[in-house]
């Protein structure tokens, strides 16, 4: 079995409502989408979500990186897992997004080929996943609890807020959202590194009393010191996000002791490949993760929610994109219970189960044997 045929294509999807982060506001899926092909017919599907203030690549720059990929694979084994991924990361040491896709895409296939659900192929079983959904930046408190209303009143037992305004401004925000929740809702805050030291002091002791489970990315991402600081400071959960990419990462915060919780993101690790690594490191020093998501369709969640079902100390889940998309253009994968928010299934289909309605896909450009 060799890999006989490549297909990449971009995928654009509006969102309902603009998502407004400390990094930037989304408004659209703006992906790509990868098809690798076997030359015993069978195939598998990745997808890249690039966020340039973060992972530093674009759409159109993963769409020219992924035709570097396909012709370096071409005519190569697409089962030797290992050596394939090595390739693709010898390519580049930038790229996350589009390297992700093509790793996506591989186990996707492999999975298929031993005709196993992706979460057995990666030796778990099936366990119960539950996805917060988050609130971005809203300017006023009414319009952060409104729609903190509308989550809760769908049946979630988790909220994520995104913060890092200036000063103390989030501590009402906050404050009025716990009061609505009650105390047995989940609720986490992520400032996108858009505190500085001293504001996220403030702002964490200050918040305390609210039962935060966790404070995401408070500082810049490149302040390991600060992050160690800061969890000292307040003796709160800090979770890194944007300080964690790969395994190495991993290796290096945990080292330094500046995080409690580590943020696995696809996209940012480059793929399955690193991201069991990362997940690895942490559970051999006690650490749990959580598994969190860009603006990917139900496709790239559904290869996400497949690793968190086969790897129990992935514990926290923001596998949320999809809920802003206005149109759907995946069929098949990861599922979300209507009648328990956040709930999400998991179908015996081989591989991550997804896959793209070729009808949506744009830009379409590939490679054959």
């Amino acid at each position: 079995m060799v890999i006989s045929k490549i297909e990449i294509g971009t995928l654009n999807v509006p969102f309902t409502g603009a998502l407004k982060t400390p990094v930037g506001i989304l408004s659209a899926a703006n992906n790509v989408v990868v098809k690798i092909v076997s030359s015993d017919g069978e195939y598998g599907w990745g997808e890249a979500s690039p966020m340039a203030q973060i992972t530093g690549d674009s759409q159109q720059s993963n769409y020219e990186m992924a035709k570097l990929f396909a012709k370096h694979l071409l005519g190569k084994n697409p089962l030797a897992l290992d050596t394939r991924i090595a390739e693709i990361n010898y390519l580049t040491v930038g790229d996350p997004s589009i390297r992700c896709a093509f790793d996506m895409a591989l186990y996707d296939l492999a999975a298929k080929v031993a005709k196993m659900p992706l979460y057995q192929y990666l030796g778990g079983e099936p366990r119960e996943l539950r996805t917060n959904l988050t609130v971005g930046i809203q300017d006023t408190v009414e319009e952060t609890l409104a729609l903190a209303k509308s989550i809760f009143d769908s049946g979630f037992n988790a909220i994520k807020l995104k913060v890092g305004r200036s000063g103390l401004q989030d501590i009402p925000h906050v404050k009025a959202v716990r009061e609505l929740a009650g105390p047995d809702i989940s609720i986490k805050v992520d400032s996108n590194q858009g505190w500085d030291y001293p504001t996220a002091v403030k702002n964490i002791v200050a918040l305390c009393e609210f039962n935060i489970d966790y404070y995401e990315q408070p500082i810049a991402a490149w302040d390991y010191d600060g992050l160690k600081r800061l969890r000292n400071a307040t003796n709160q959960p800090i979770c890194a996000d944007e300080s964690l990419f790969n395994h190495k990462d991993a290796f290096k915060l945990l080292k330094a002791e500046a995080v409690d919780i580590l943020n696995i993101k696809l996209g940012k690790s480059g793929g399955i490949h690193s991201a069991l690594k990362i997940n690895s490191i942490a559970e051999s020093a006690g650490v749990k993760c959580m598994i969190g998501c860009f603006g990917e369709s139900r496709l790239g969640l559904s290869a996400a929610a497949h690793l968190a079902t086969a790897r129990p100390n992935i514990h926290y889940l923001d596998l949320d994109s999809a809920f802003h998309f206005k149109s759907d253009p995946v069929s098949g994968g990861l599922q979300y219970d209507k009648s328990i928010g956040g709930l999400i299934h998991l179908n015996a289909d081989y591989g991550h189960g997804a896959s793209v309605d070729e009808k949506a896909i744009e830009q379409v450009w590939s490679l054959s044997l």
